[in-house]
């Protein structure tokens, strides 16, 4: 690791982002820097405004991973090397207002039981029968499962912030089953060292095995699995605020998304189309 990544690490640490945040940000700047075959603290403003440039015309990259770009470069040259250069005061980049994709009840079952290392598995049923976000999921410990209170405490969730979340009873049961036949260390659910705990692309490629092999056609990640548990809890009637809560979702309005989901709903506003159309 060069001094400067490093010296980049230590200003995100200070800053408080999250591991992950800090692998995006710092891997941004790498690219930046592949781009031009050049330190990055060796590069002007006009080569960054380019390749900025570059990233929204030539590239065809989703908005998030220009998003990521965007953030990680501009936290290095105003952080790190303290550039207050007027380009990265222009850097705006809207979120796309995409509905994610939800699966179905069943096609959850059928999904997970594709999956077939046990570790990642247990892992993503984590995330949809507790509603974990990945980092969450995959840097659980033994000691953050109440079985008595039959909750899960979600250490330093996003911002920072603790949590507990229902246990349901079936995901207990398959915890212990898992727990007694691999006995797992530090990690509940390790990456095949041992010593790390499960990555984000690990839990994902064994995911989107699975998928190819179902007869799911839906575009699915791991956060699909979360998506899917907010949307069926509001469809059995969890208050909206509740669900909220669960999610660890800072303002209101991210949870009503899901309000968009439910079959419920639709099929609330489809009766009352059809009453509207029924004298036309």
């Amino acid at each position: 690791m060069t001094e400067l990544r490093q010296r980049m690490i230590e200003d995100m640490e200070l800053h408080g982002l999250a591991k992950s945040t800090q692998r995006l940000y710092a891997d941004a700047v790498r690219q930046l820097a592949k781009h031009f075959n050049r330190s990055p603290d060796q590069l002007s403003e006009d080569e960054v405004r380019a390749f900025l440039i570059h990233l929204n015309r030539g590239k065809r990259l989703a908005d998030s991973t220009i998003r990521i770009y965007q953030f990680g470069i501009k936290f290095f040259y105003s952080k790190t090397l303290n550039q207050q250069w007027p380009t990265l005061k222009l850097l705006r980049s809207k979120r796309s207002k995409k509905l994610p994709v939800v699966l179905s009840q069943e096609e959850v079952t059928h999904l997970l039981g594709l999956v077939r290392r046990p570790a990642t598995r247990m892992s993503l049923t984590m995330m949809y029968s507790c509603g974990l976000r990945v980092s969450e999921a995959t840097h659980l410990q033994a000691s953050d499962i109440d079985s008595q209170r039959m909750v899960v405490g979600v250490r330093r969730g996003k911002g920072a912030k603790d949590r507990y979340v229902p246990l349901p009873q079936r995901t207990l049961e398959q915890l212990r089953a898992y727990w007694l036949k691999y006995r797992p260390q530090s990690w509940l659910f390790p990456a095949r060292g041992g010593s790390e705990p499960l990555s984000y692309s690990s839990a994902l490629k064994c995911l989107q095995a699975a998928q190819r092999v179902s007869n799911i056609s839906k575009q699915v990640s791991c956060h699909t699995l979360r998506h899917s548990y907010a949307t069926h809890l509001l469809e059995k009637g969890v208050d909206l605020r509740v669900i909220q809560g669960l999610l660890g979702h800072k303002s209101p309005r991210t949870t009503f998304l899901y309000l968009h989901l439910t079959q419920a709903a639709m099929k609330q506003v489809r009766v009352t189309v059809n009453d509207l159309m029924a004298n036309l």
